[in-house]
């Protein structure tokens, strides 16, 4: 008998399984070259393919449908049009056409454009993703889509991700065929980890930092923070599991590939994470997630917090972006027993080695981010400086080739745990490395830096790209060499490569005081904030490599970074004013009573011939903290509005780095040291410790 999840699973999709079932035999077939093998789609396939789509949605009791899209926010935009037309006889028809499936039309002018519409030149397109199937949230048939402007510049983050594959497909494609090998299709899958914290509604209600930025932007250290270890891995609160249920329930439903939850290593944080999908998908797949994550949280009397760094003192959440290349379903990536006699494992080896190398600072830009630069570096994340781990076997194999001494394998050792009762298990070849940036995991790389927050598309464009000039790099090269020299041209091709680019692998701690200095003498760049690393997206050897391969265009890419800087000062704009209200409006007056009741006992006491010496000074530290933090609040409102002033957005990200955070972060000092020193009941926000630690 089928359990509830098999029955249910991608019950709310309109998959390969149901199309297969709906659609007749030769569309089913047409569709599937184009989604399986990129092929062009017809209208007359459209028209099929949307009858069938609506039929399916309105048995699921879906009236409306939308075209489901990715503007520069990163976050999901939707407007929901109904399936009903009026006839004109007071009755109506549920419509739904394939026009209506291909091409939509929301209003382009209200989104990020960076520069390329101006407010006035509303119109833009979206197109449907058929490589990502449609499903159905809340009653509204969601149809994943590309969104362009008039003008046919991507506005968006799914295309340039879906020109990507494309392009590494091709590149590949021209490399598998020198190993005599004929594919359909390449894909790259991904396998997003995502990491969030859960808090109670009424904390989150009474701090409106939490609600207007996602953080904290004050709170001393909590009594107890991470330190006992005690939550990674632990028994999942009740309440916590009972949300984890329903949103196993609601992604299963969704075909959303939910495998492995469990607490993470700071209190109150959590992780969930899928199995690994095509890169479109899988993108589209964990935006739903955090969606509803959001959304059940609310169900169970808790808020679901996705930014990078909620809290200071414990650890801040981040997205591991697990990925790899597949060609008609076989991982490119799978080193095999024999990776020393692999030498198509070790041709896209060494070429994603070169492509995160030469493109390090792309690597770095796609993850730049205000809420990312509070975790990169700080002993719980990556640092901020791109290398890649190989693991020991792998870096003796590249050592090996690139000083032509001979390599010995080792067998995978098994290890006896001295109880009968326990089976010998088998040692991995390798140990893991948490403090790496890139690492390899055995037939996949794992992509650290990527924020909770952030939607994968950007990091994962920039991978593709880079790869596929590696690729094409490799294949123009041999492309006239003999049969009978292929091996050994390509062996030297691998060798020079890896020797090109051995700088940026590293096994070490990225953790140690060591490594940053060692880090510059190799030559790798370590930019520390966004507004160091987002102006790499427009230096002019990115820009040719987006060109060359047609993923975006120099208008575009100077678009995408106007986006992302006018994000970063707005988020610290909004910053700066949540804490110059919370100081004016709660801190400031909460620390007025508590001063004014201890001075009134300071008198009273005073009328009796007691000393209150304790209550005096105390008295005085509340009057002097008041003084300072008044001060402050009015640099932080004076810097904040020189800032704003500014029109170019490097100067602008420029000067909320060097100028805004610096006067934030002396405010937040001030106020929390009275954190310590206001009664409890005169406090106006639930404190870290109430936060972290409900029960």
């Amino acid at each position: 008998m089928a359990s509830k999840v098999t029955e249910e699973y991608g019950s709310l999709v309109f998959s390969d399984s149901v199309m297969r079932e709906r659609l007749p035999k030769p569309t089913y077939k047409e569709l599937s070259r184009v989604i399986k093998e990129g092929k062009a789609l017809n209208l007359d396939i459209a028209n099929e393919v949307a009858h069938a789509m609506k039929e399916w949605a309105l048995e699921k009791g879906a009236t409306h449908y939308t075209h489901w899209f990715q503007p520069l926010t990163g976050i999901t935009s939707e407007k929901h049009d109904a399936f009903m037309e009026p006839t004109g006889d007071g009755r109506a028809l549920e419509t739904f056409s394939g026009k209506a499936l291909i091409q939509g039309e929301p209003d382009a002018s209200s989104f990020p454009s960076g520069g390329l519409r101006a407010t006035f030149e509303a119109r833009g397109y979206t197109a449907w993703d058929p490589t990502s199937p449609a499903f159905i949230k809340d009653e509204v048939l969601c149809v994943p889509t590309a969104f362009i402007s008039y003008t046919g510049e991507a506005l968006d983050k799914k295309t340039p991700l879906l020109r990507s594959t494309v392009a590494l497909d091709e590149q590949a494609k021209r490399v598998l065929a020198l190993f005599g090998k004929d594919v359909k299709a390449v894909t790259t899958t991904v396998g997003p980890e995502q990491e969030y914290f859960l808090i109670k509604e009424e904390d989150y209600a009474a701090r409106p930092d939490l609600i207007m930025c996602g953080r904290t932007l004050f709170g001393c250290e909590p009594v107890k923070g991470q330190e006992l270890e005690e939550h990674y891995f632990g028994a999942i609160r009740p309440t916590v599991n009972e949300f984890m249920k329903e949103l196993d329930d609601e992604l299963w439903k969704l075909a959303v590939p939910a495998k492995t939850k469990h607490n993470e290593v700071a209190p109150c944080q959590h992780e969930l994470a899928p199995i690994f999908e095509t890169s479109s998908k899988a993108i589209d797949h964990n935006l739903v997630t955090m969606e509803k994550m959001k959304i059940i949280a609310s169900h169970h009397g808790l808020v679901c917090l996705q930014h990078e760094k909620p809290f200071d003192y414990v650890n801040g959440s981040g997205k591991h972006n697990n990925w790899s290349i597949s060609a008609d379903g076989k991982n490119l990536l799978d080193p095999s027993d024999t990776p020393e006699d692999n030498l198509q494992f070790l041709v896209f080896l060494s070429s994603v080695i070169a492509a995160v190398d030469d493109y390090q600072d792309l690597m770095r830009a796609s993850v730049a981010s205000a809420g990312n630069d509070h975790r990169l570096g700080a002993n719980e994340a990556p640092p901020a400086i791109v290398s890649i781990f190989l693991g020991d076997d792998l870096a003796a194999v590249v050592d090996a080739l690139i000083n032509d001494k001979p390599y010995s394998s080792h067998p995978r050792e098994k290890m006896d745990l001295g109880v009968p009762q326990l089976a010998d298990l088998t040692k991995d070849s390798t140990d893991r490395n948490r403090t790496s940036p890139f690492a390899f995991t055995g037939n996949k790389f794992e992509f650290r830096m990527c924020g909770s927050q952030q939607n994968l598309s950007d990091p994962n464009m920039v991978l593709n790209t880079a790869v596929a000039e590696k690729l094409d790099k490799f294949a123009t090269d041999m492309a006239d060499v003999a049969e009978c020299d292929f091996i050994v041209k390509a062996l030297e091709w691998v060798k020079a490569t890896l020797t090109a680019h051995q700088r940026i692998i590293f096994n070490g701690n990225g953790y140690s005081d060591e490594w940053p200095a060692e880090a510059e003498k190799r030559g790798l760049l370590n930019m520390r904030t966004a507004p160091d690393a987002l102006p790499c997206l427009i230096d002019k050897k990115n820009l040719d490599l987006f060109e060359k391969y047609h993923v975006a265009s120099p208008d575009e890419m100077h678009a995408r970074y106007v986006s992302k800087a006018e994000q970063y000062a707005k988020l610290l704009n909004i910053e700066a004013n949540t804490m110059v209200y919370m100081t004016k409006h709660m801190y400031l007056p909460a620390l007025f009573d508590y001063s004014g009741d201890i001075a009134t006992t300071v008198a009273t006491k005073a009328e009796l011939g007691i000393a209150a010496k304790a209550e005096k000074a105390l008295v005085q530290t509340l009057t002097d903290a008041i003084d300072k933090i008044t001060d402050l609040v009015a640099d932080l409102e004076q810097k904040n509005a020189a800032a704003q002033s500014l029109d170019d957005p490097t100067e602008q990200d420029n000067a909320y780095r060097d100028s805004v955070i610096p006067a934030m972060d002396a405010l937040r000092v001030s106020v929390d040291e009275m954190e310590k020193v206001c009664g409890h009941d005169y406090w106006p926000v639930p404190s870290y410790n109430k936060i972290l630690f409900y029960v």
